[in-house]
């Protein structure tokens, strides 16, 4: 299992969970300290003692054997499998040169030492650097906020706005040097991959060049090094492209840090001063909360920021009533009282700001009003998957495999931005679409291309679908190729027509870009991390999910590399629809089966405002119809093909395999990106009922 992933949203909550990830990542880097240190030390020895070559190089190989990279994420992609493996590699390579005992390469200093020195220095020191400020501005915020919170209620009204304007500046300065110290940190993870298995891999190209016994060794070696060289080009590509959007993410997370919250189970959740009666008389102890609207049950647990531990054991309690405790009923500010169904007595509790007392009272249906930000309502862009939208990728697909196939950098190089648009403001005009059959020769190659990425990100929504996004990136997940293939297929042929036939068009186009990569440089990969964001987005905006777009260039690299099987054939089921529609009865008549035991399910495409009564009754006179057929063994005999006669016989239905219901349930909101909204919606899931 990898690191987890490091959200900038929980940076604001700061909560216990979030410390405890930020000590893996910290654990980690120390760990990737200690080992850079010692491995630059045992090169330092094998390159000044010659008489101890043999152990010396015996010593390197098995502290590369004994290191293995933990990558951020459940999952690895075949480069950095490729690229984790490599250490083991390596320590194999040195125990055959030490049995040939040749001299030490003279510029193993420069090509080895040098650069991971660098990278100890510059990336991992400056996030020990980042550590000690983050560090700091801990202590201090918790400092000036608990001195904050200890003021007076009877104080002039000038004076403690005084000191709410200097908490909400320590406050921000906190979260910002918070935000400053993940990202460098998740940096750091990053770089680790490429920053020091490159000097390694450098290290031993030059052994290769000084040993004319190793000869041999070196040709064997050659193939993996040329497979690393390109896990390594590929995972260096990859970062660059992730470390942008992380980067572009933070400063998200800087300007509007409210409307980037991590999506959370809780109703609310956040640190409160909880009032706790001692014998010696009363203390505020300060505890992180959460709060469950639906089962109205509040979790607190004792939590100290500054010592990064535990004050005692966690305590959950039922909700009865919560009410507003007035100024001067008390000396501290923003408190409020919570009573509880199984504890007696009032609890009071303190929290951080007005502002923050307000949302909790909000959740649990306190007396504090309730405030509602209503978002102006969003249109939709105009790039649609209709007519004239085939016809515009139609005709840069044109333009760009007749004028400029072989063109250094296609799809990579970007065109200017104002010609970019301009160019789709005369597509996407129908008096133009109707007198124009080609683009005119005035606009250039680049420029094209670049107007074909920007109207495909200009769709309502990613071609590959929301909905689909996780099961797409679970299948690149997969351990084999074939798997991966496979699983692909069937989720293409479960898309919209029209979605299907314009990413036919697109890897149809795309497989000729790569045919000619000797004169573009457009390989396969190349075209997979170009067009990976533009076909597939996930609906949230997390670092995870960012994380995850390296998964995405693979599957649209397996599109590309396989199009004509995936796009023109059927994908093979192995049981007939019928067979698993009769399991399914029998398993109904018994009990309710669970999400995991459900064979398939039933999707009817009528209009969003029919009934659910209607729609399952549709369903279940399907059922019946094949389950009361009198000669159910012929009916099965015919259904045994690939095709199930099923979807002829009910047009209305359509049979597909079911993803996890928690990737259905997808809040229905829109996300606006590019000055375009690209609107979630979800499949209606219809439950298969007897």
């Amino acid at each position: 299992m990898g690191l987890p992933a490091l959200e900038f949203s929980d940076c604001c909550l700061d909560s216990p969970l979030f410390r405890e990830r930020l000590k893996s990542h910290e654990a980690e880097l120390d760990k990737t300290n200690k080992f850079i240190k010692e491995l630059i030390k045992d090169g330092k020895s094998l390159i000044a003692a010659l008489k101890n070559l043999s152990s010396a190089k015996r010593k390197f190989a098995d502290s590369l054997n004994d290191f293995k990279f933990r990558c951020i994420g459940d999952a690895e992609t075949d480069d950095e499998i490729c690229i984790a493996k490599s250490l083991q590699e390596f320590a194999a390579v040195l125990r055959n040169l030490e049995d040939e005992r040749i001299r030490m390469i003279e510029n193993a200093s420069e090509v080895l030492i040098t650069p991971l020195e660098k990278f100890r220095k510059e990336q991992i020191g400056a996030a020990k650097e980042a550590k000690k400020k983050y560090d700091k501005e801990t202590e201090k915020y918790c400092g000036v906020l608990e001195k904050h919170l200890n003021l007076s209620s009877k104080k002039k009204e000038s004076q403690l706005q005084e000191a709410d304007s200097q908490v909400d500046v320590v406050r921000q300065h906190f979260y910002e040097v918070s935000l400053e110290y993940v990202f460098k940190v998740q940096e750091v993870q990053e770089r680790k991959m490429f920053e020091f298995v490159e000097p390694l891999l450098a290290f031993l190209q030059g052994l290769f060049t000084f040993y004319h016994h190793g000869y041999e060794l070196a040709k064997d070696f050659s193939d993996f090094k040329t497979e690393l060289t390109i896990s390594i080009q590929n995972t260096r590509n990859r970062f660059e492209g992730t470390r942008s959007e992380v980067e572009s993410l933070m400063r998200k997370m800087k300007e509007n840090p409210h409307e980037h919250k991590n999506i959370s189970p809780y109703t609310m959740e956040g640190y409160l001063y909880v009032q706790e009666k001692r014998h010696f008389g009363t203390s505020w102890v300060k505890h992180y909360c959460t709060y469950q609207s639906d089962s109205k049950r509040i979790t607190m647990v004792p939590f100290d920021q500054k010592s990064g531990g535990k004050g005692g054991e966690d305590e959950a309690i039922i909700l009865k009533s919560c009410t507003r405790r007035k100024t001067d009923s008390i000396e501290k500010r923003f408190c409020f009282d919570v009573e509880a169904v199984d504890r007696p007595g009032v609890i009071t509790m303190q929290a951080l700001s007005e502002e923050d007392r307000r949302l909790w009272m909000e959740a649990m249906d306190g007396r504090e009003p309730v405030y509602n930000s209503n978002k102006d309502n969003q249109t939709e862009g105009t790039a649609q998957l209709d007519n004239m939208g085939f016809s515009i990728v139609k005709k840069c697909i044109h333009a760009v495999e007749t004028r400029g196939i072989n063109e250094q950098g296609l799809y990579r190089i970007v065109g200017v931005n104002s010609r970019v648009q301009r160019l789709l403001s005369i597509l996407m005009d129908p008096k133009s679409a109707e007198t124009e059959d080609e683009i005119s020769a005035e606009w250039e190659v680049k420029t094209i291309t670049s107007a074909l990425k920007t109207y495909l990100r200009m769709l309502p929504g990613p071609l590959m679908m929301y909905q689909f996004q996780r099961s797409f990136i679970k299948a690149a997940k997969l351990e084999n190729q074939e798997s991966r293939t496979s699983e692909i297929h069937s989720l293409i042929h479960r898309l919209p027509e029209k979605n299907r036939q314009m990413l036919q068009l697109l890897m149809n186009h795309l497989a000729n870009v790569a045919k000619n990569h000797k004169q573009n440089l457009m390989t396969v990969a190349n075209l997979g991390v170009v067009f990976g964001p533009t076909l597939m987005r996930p609906q949230e905006e997390t670092v995870a999910a960012i994380m995850d777009i390296k998964f995405q260039n693979i599957v649209v690299e397996i599109l590309i590399e396989n199009h004509e099987k995936i796009f023109n054939t059927v994908p093979e089921t192995p049981q007939s629809n019928c067979q698993l529609l009769l399991s399914r009865k029998r398993s109904m008549d018994s009990k309710p089966p669970s999400c995991s035991e459900r064979p398939l399910t039933l999707f009817h495409t009528a209009q969003p405002s029919e009934k659910q009564e209607n729609r399952n009754s549709i369903i279940n006179s399907s059922l019946e119809s094949v389950i009361s057929s009198s000669n159910i063994n012929s009916f099965l005999h015919s259904n045994s093909t690939p095709q199930s006669n099923m979807n002829s016989s009910d047009p209305d239905l359509e049979v597909v395999k079911p993803s996890r219901p928690n990737s259905l349930c997808m809040r229905r909101r829109s996300k606006v990106k590019g000055g375009f909204i690209k609107p979630a919606w979800k499949m209606p899931y219809l439950p298969l009922v007897a």
